[in-house]
């Protein structure tokens, strides 16, 4: 009995001395996951496509773009609470697509449908997405909601640009459209004919 004692605490003794000197193995969070430790207390940034940094993501990089966040801080930068920020390079709080060509280039069937909220999900989401992934936000009307995938980066006149793919769902049936889009300064991405 007392060797058998003996066999057991050597065996214990052997366990946790290899537990004890096993290497501590720390992985990082995956991508798609929130920060929830060193960055979102120390960096408080997003950075974008080119390098820019942005405060807050919107939800995108989760991939799904918060439409009523998005709103409030277009209504507060319209209304005045903000100030012209959205217009700002400097001090831009979201990026937005802008330009009369939208519907021209993504068909006017998808186009017409889009408000300024979409439009800031569009932009945002081709500042901060990486290309392969995609991000979802539902349409300003009930039973309508859009993917955007940025599909490859290319330059035209020293502008970056992205392709992408945008697909609208409306009542049920989805309509893709093909696009390209560039950079026309900090978050102010503008439709291309490609």
């Amino acid at each position: 009995m007392f060797s058998h004692c003996r066999m057991l605490a050597a065996t214990m003794a052997c366990l946790i001395s290899t537990v004890m000197s096993a290497p501590l193995a720390l992985a990082d969070p995956p991508s798609h996951a929130p920060a929830h430790g060193w960055r979102a207390k120390h960096d408080p940034y997003y950075v974008g496509y080119t390098g820019h940094r942005w405060q807050d993501d919107y939800g995108i990089r989760e991939g799904r773009c918060d439409r009523d966040r998005v709103g409030t801080v277009l209504g507060a930068v319209v209304g005045g609470a903000v100030g012209s920020t959205v217009g700002s390079d400097d001090n831009r709080v979201i990026a937005i697509l802008a330009g009369a060509t939208i519907g021209a280039i993504i068909g006017h069937e998808i186009g017409e449908d889009m408000d300024r909220n979409d439009h800031a999900c569009f932009g945002h989401s081709l500042e901060l997405l990486d290309d392969g992934h995609r991000v979802h936000w539902d349409g300003a009307r009930a039973g309508m909601s859009y993917t955007l995938s940025p599909e490859g980066r290319f330059e035209r006149e020293d502008r970056v640009c992205r392709r992408f793919a945008l697909v609208r769902e409306s009542d049920g049936r989805k309509s893709t459209r093909h696009g390209s889009a560039c950079r026309y300064g900090e978050g102010d991405w503008r439709m291309i004919d490609s």
